[in-house]
């Protein structure tokens, strides 16, 4: 971790500099992009919109960059960007769709069943159903933890939440899923 943040520090330091910010900017596209598209795919679903998102994080993180006060580390700044972008993204996409929140879950379950690769059998696709049945911000502490491995401590500034409620949301999440996958 701490070999993480030396070379986060010299690649804010190569953004920060007019002659090399481009190339700063490039190389923290590189290092995070798949951590970043990954977690973001995960709350979106499709491909497309998790593209999408992406980029608009993307966008805002070269827009806040010069600003960014280090008080937290790099990729925990990028992290909480790309998950208030996905659920602002979800939030959009069922205003659009004007239909309950029930209904615009159930799409995004649509959505995996309509993958052509979806097979109910397989374990990964039982846990990604039951994953699309948890609230929108349940599922993102779900993702940070299970997938990321992410310590509570850095969820906490990521989702800017209390460890206790992390935790407490956590195991309601793994919870649903469990009685999800048990009888569905």
């Amino acid at each position: 971790m701490a070999q993480q943040y030396l070379e986060d520090a010299v690649l804010l330091m190569q953004f920060k500099d007019p002659a090399t910010k481009e190339r700063g900017f490039t190389a923290i596209i590189k290092k995070y992009q798949e951590k970043l598209y990954w977690h973001i795919r995960r709350l979106v679903v499709e491909h497309e919109d998790a593209n999408d998102v992406l980029q608009n994080m993307f966008i805002k993180v070269w827009n806040g960059l010069e600003n960014f006060r280090e008080d937290s580390q790099l990729y925990t700044w990028m992290y909480r960007i790309a998950t208030n972008e996905s659920l602002t993204f979800l939030e959009q996409q069922k205003k659009r769709a004007s239909v309950s929140i029930d209904n615009s879950d159930n799409g995004l379950s649509n959505q995996l069943k309509a993958d052509k690769n979806f097979d109910i059998n397989k374990a990964e696709w039982k846990l990604q159903l039951a994953m699309q049945q948890l609230p929108e911000k349940q599922r993102a502490v779900f993702n940070l933890r299970y997938y990321d491995e992410m310590p509570y401590e850095e969820m906490s500034r990521v989702l800017e939440t209390s460890e206790g409620a992390l935790k407490a949301s956590y195991h309601h999440a793994v919870k649903k899923i469990e009685d999800y996958i048990l009888n569905h």
